[in-house]
């Protein structure tokens, strides 16, 4: 239809950003106005895409980053501090769907290994969206939020297990020996997962502090250290997924994990767009409109049916029954890596194309309705709530104690810059109590700072995804000891985007600058040479008196 792949690609683009704009304004994620554009533009649309091989391997290329992400963004100490009821909430809500979803699935008539593939595509909930969403409502930090992002953690460890199994089992049907090849599936694994620990031991940490001097050269190393792992997977037959996966892993425990994966989330959203849209175009409009039933009732239980597991269990573990509907509305839904595990199944010969688009539609479906759910989670709660006493115990012991002692002191003050002037601010607050965050793109001063036991985060103040990271829900002052007017300016712009409503205090380098961010609202201003001559003069003064009072 174009000329060239160039203007194909740019037309699609631009459809894309329109959709984009639409969904946007519809408050839905965009993962349904891509899918909506791939059918658009596909063969069941008006036919516009020919560059298949293109975009498939742009699309490989986004689930590998997306796996990354999600390997290095893996907060294991979220689940230990959530204790016990995120595993047994992610656990229970996986089993309890993908048991009813089969035989959901096998009494609407589909064969027992298609029926597999839609329950367990029915048990996983979208990461990307509920952090989003509940960033965007402030709810991260809340109870229920850190409880959602614990289980969502145990779901997206099980939707790996389950892509090495189902490429174990594709590896099996082509030599006939299924216990053999999940023998050496295992026991390459163990290898793999060996060297990954050696490479986090005594490698990786040591080269990434010299790579973080330059932090281009980090993001670039990142990039191909999480293609690098896709590749040694699909060569070992975990699939590149998987790969991608364990690279995120052995990255995730170092100080830069956040700055990468800040840096990484517009790359992986931008690749994914292919994906989505590779997939949308797949589909056929005549097997979709004979898959509409059944798509609706998948989607009533999904909808229904994983919120009320998830309020049962947590009510039983001794949650209060707001906690466990606001964190039960996370799960009703299914996620990309739903789709991306029917992609997968299809290239494996499993299902075929009218249960990849039988998932794909029970997608859009709750992806849509449980964003409008969670964005009215409050408003459905103080409707809801008379009739959901069943969920709660008489006394609702687990939040009770979390009431009365807190797992962890809230970070108060967020400091940028760990210069003289920074450090020593850091410092001093963290010896008279108060619970500091230090911030700095230098990893010799983050190595310092942690030295003295203030904690840090290497991380960059113009970077708008690095901030929204932060706990800024918590803390009361965000402090920036760093001098360049236009850093000082993405920080703050970036901190009154997210809602941040906290203080302010921004260093400047003369007086001139003092009445530009005071005019922005900024609560304090700081001039360091300035503010420290002015207090040396005033010490000395007073200890002058004090010297002619006492030879008086």
């Amino acid at each position: 239809m174009f000329e060239s792949a160039f203007i194909e690609l740019s037309v699609l683009l631009a459809i894309s950003a329109f959709a984009g704009g639409i969904a946007m304004f519809l408050r839905q994620p965009l993962i349904v106005a891509f899918i909506a554009v791939g059918m658009l533009v596909g063969p069941a649309g008006f036919g516009m895409v020919t560059l298949n091989e293109q975009i498939e391997l742009l699309a490989h290329i986004g689930i590998a980053i997306l796996l990354f992400v999600v390997g290095l963004k893996l907060d294991l100490h979220i689940i230990k501090t959530m204790g016990v009821v995120a595993l047994f909430t992610g656990l229970g809500q996986v089993i309890f769907t993908s048991v009813f979803g089969f035989l959901i699935a096998i009494s609407l008539g589909l064969p027992p290994i298609p029926a597999l593939y839609v329950a367990v595509a029915l048990t996983f909930s979208s990461t990307i969206i509920i952090v989003k969403l509940l960033s965007d409502k402030g709810e991260l930090d809340a109870l229920h939020g850190r409880i959602a992002i614990g289980f969502l953690i145990v779901q997206d460890i099980v939707v790996v297990l389950a892509m090495i199994g189902l490429t174990a089992t594709g590896q099996a049907q082509e030599n006939s020996s299924i216990g053999f090849e999940f023998f050496m599936v295992l026991v390459k694994g163990v290898l793999m997962l060996l060297v990954v620990a050696l490479l986090m031991r005594y490698v990786i940490p040591k080269l990434l502090n010299r790579l973080a001097h330059s932090p281009e050269l980090l993001i670039l190393f990142a990039i191909s250290w999480a293609m690098m792992g896709a590749t040694v997977g699909y060569l070992l037959g975990f699939s590149q997924e998987v790969g991608a996966f364990l690279a995120g892993i052995s990255l995730a425990s170092t100080h830069y994990r956040e700055l990468i994966g800040a840096r990484l989330v517009s790359l992986r959203d931008f690749l994914l767009l292919f994906f989505f849209i590779s997939l949308g175009a797949s589909l056929e409009m005549e097997t979709l409109d004979a898959q509409v039933g059944n798509a609706l009732l998948l989607s009533a239980f999904v909808l229904i049916g994983n919120p009320l597991i998830v309020m049962a269990i947590m009510g039983y573990m001794g949650y209060r029954k707001r906690t466990g509907f606001l964190a039960g509305l996370t799960v009703a839904q299914i996620s990309e890596f739903s789709l991306i595990l029917a992609a997968l199944g299809f290239s494996l010969g499993h299902i075929d194309q009218e249960t990849v688009g039988l998932i794909t539609l029970v997608g859009l479906i709750t992806i849509s309705a449980s964003t409008y759910m969670i964005l009215y989670s409050h408003n459905l709660y103080t409707w809801l709530s008379p009739y959901m006493g069943i969920f709660e115990r008489e006394v609702a012991f687990r939040e009770v104690a979390l009431d009365q002692q807190e797992q962890a002191r809230p970070t108060e003050v967020i400091v940028f810059g760990l210069g003289r002037f920074g450090m020593v601010i850091a410092q001093t607050l963290q010896k008279k109590g108060v619970q500091v965050l230090a911030v700095d793109f230098d990893p010799l001063l983050i190595q310092e700072t942690a030295e003295h036991g203030v904690p840090t985060r290497y991380g960059d103040a113009e970077d708008p995804e690095f901030i929204r990271s932060l706990p800024l829900t918590e803390a009361k002052w965000v402090v920036s000891t760093l001098r360049d007017r236009h850093v000082n300016m993405a920080l703050y712009q970036s901190l009154q985007s997210v809602g941040f409503d906290g203080k302010v205090a921004l260093a400047v380098n003369k007086q001139s600058e003092i009445a530009a961010f005071k005019n922005l609202g900024v609560e304090s201003v700081l001039l360091p040479y300035y503010d420290a001559a002015i207090q040396t003069v005033e010490r000395l003064i007073s200890d002058s008196k004090a010297t002619k009072q006492e030879s008086a």
